[in-house]
């Protein structure tokens, strides 16, 4: 099988290639307002954040009441850390699964920013994802506080806090390198190098992006109780619209686009040599 990218001895040549890289997709593309596909794929992004949080903060809502003291609820009853990780990770691996191959599965306007800045979509495309993304988020969290509205209001109503004892700066560490994580993996799975070699990739896509996901709570619900993705953050602001939720509302959108330019930079010129084709390129035609 023939390699990857490789420079040749000659400046700007380069070895055969077994795949293909789709064409950049255009700054700003008007044709995509004129076809169905584009608002289809709005509908399944607004529509999948919308499960995404109705199933992911009742989760949370039901182990804080599982566990609630004050209900002499036993301590160990509820899902856990470990169970609200896998509810944030096996949606998101549901999710993807199930719209991929309408809008991409992004569910996160951070991972649809990364996806810009690699020129994967337009940015009509990315804006209109991003406003559909925190509009079934804010509807997510709406479902959930119009059917449990007592556990939602007494649990903090999934909310994305600081906890006590951690700085700001921690905080905003913390949705850095999560963030990074998961638009690094997203890079990684969607790579058509990848789906060249290995038939399995684009069926196992999502199961890499929920992993991910699920390991990234792990490590950061006790911090910030993970955000990862603004809509999902704001989506519960929203909603709950208590002070403590919007003190540090900030964090979760700095955090998370900050993690996704450095991932995209990262797997497009540092992974993919893309800095080294240009510079190829400029020396063949000079």
């Amino acid at each position: 099988m023939a390699k990857d990218v490789e420079v040749a001895e000659n400046p700007g040549e380069f070895s055969a290639k077994d795949y293909h890289d789709p064409p950049p997709a255009p700054l700003i593309d008007v044709e995509e307002l004129g076809k169905w596909s584009f608002y289809r794929a709005l509908i399944a992004e607004f529509i999948a954040t919308l499960l995404f949080l109705y199933i992911t903060v009742l989760t949370v809502i039901g182990y804080k009441s599982q566990t609630d003291p004050s209900k002499n609820s036993d301590a160990c009853g509820g899902v856990g850390i470990l169970g609200i990780a896998w509810a944030f990770g096996g949606m998101i691996f549901i999710l993807v699964y199930c719209t991929a191959g309408i809008s991409g599965g992004h569910i996160n306007p951070a991972v649809t920013f990364g996806l810009f800045l690699g020129r994967k979509v337009s940015l009509i495309r990315a804006l209109l994802y991003m406003v559909a993304q925190c509009l079934g988020a804010i509807c997510g969290c709406g479902l959930v506080k119009a059917f449990q509205k007592a556990y939602y209001t007494r649990y903090g109503g999934g909310a994305n806090e600081l906890s006590s004892g951690y700085s700001k700066g921690t905080g905003l560490g913390a949705e850095i390198i999560g963030t990074f994580v998961l638009v690094y993996t997203v890079f990684s799975a969607t790579d058509p190098k990848r789906n060249a070699r290995d038939s399995h990739v684009p069926v196992l896509a999502p199961l890499p992006i929920g992993f991910a996901v699920f390991m990234v709570h792990l490590a950061t619900i006790p911090i910030t109780g993970t955000g990862i993705n603004p809509a999902r953050s704001f989506g519960a602001a929203v909603i709950y619209n208590k002070d403590k939720a919007w003190d540090d509302q900030w964090i979760f959108w700095v955090g998370p686009f900050i993690g996704a330019a450095i991932a995209a930079f990262y797997h497009q010129y540092i992974l993919r040599a893309a800095a080294i084709k240009a510079l190829g390129s400029f020396r063949s035609n000079a």
